[in-house]
């Protein structure tokens, strides 16, 4: 059917590609919530869901103005959880290296005492100006 308008009805809140808001534009709409003015008649102006300058805020509170570089999508780990985060991998890989010290200090222990009784055998050999063997010999 060509020519005919389109039927679908159009919602009161169309559906917006994200945009991304420069750390500046970010920083001066904090500053004007420091200095006071309400959020609500800020994110009018600005175009913005009301929540979005109450998130800017939060995070320069929280990270400064390093807050407010964020990139879309999922949130970066702040430096403390990164750190934590390091040193509970550093903890587990001690701890796996530590079992196989462990380990090889038992298997040490063992080759050592066997290595120990092979050369006390070969010292006890019966036999006058014959070299011991570590091998059994058949009757």
């Amino acid at each position: 059917m060509k020519g005919k308008a389109s039927t679908k009805k159009k919602t009161k809140r169309s559906r917006r590609k994200n945009r991304v808001f420069s750390e500046e534009f970010k920083l001066k709409a904090v500053e004007r919530m420091q200095a006071g003015e309400r959020i609500r008649r800020l994110s009018e102006e600005l175009g913005v869901r009301r929540g979005v300058p109450s998130r800017w805020r939060d995070a320069y509170r929280k990270d400064g103005r390093a807050g407010l570089c964020r990139t879309a999508g999922r949130p970066a780990q702040s430096a403390v959880a990164r750190q934590a985060e390091a040193e509970i991998s550093a903890a587990r890989r001690i701890a796996e290296l530590e079992r196989l010290v462990g380990r090889q200090a038992v298997d040490l222990d063992f080759f050592g005492e066997a290595f120990r009784r092979v050369e006390e055998l070969r010292r006890t050999s019966t036999k006058a100006g014959a070299t011991a063997s570590t091998e059994r010999s058949e009757p």
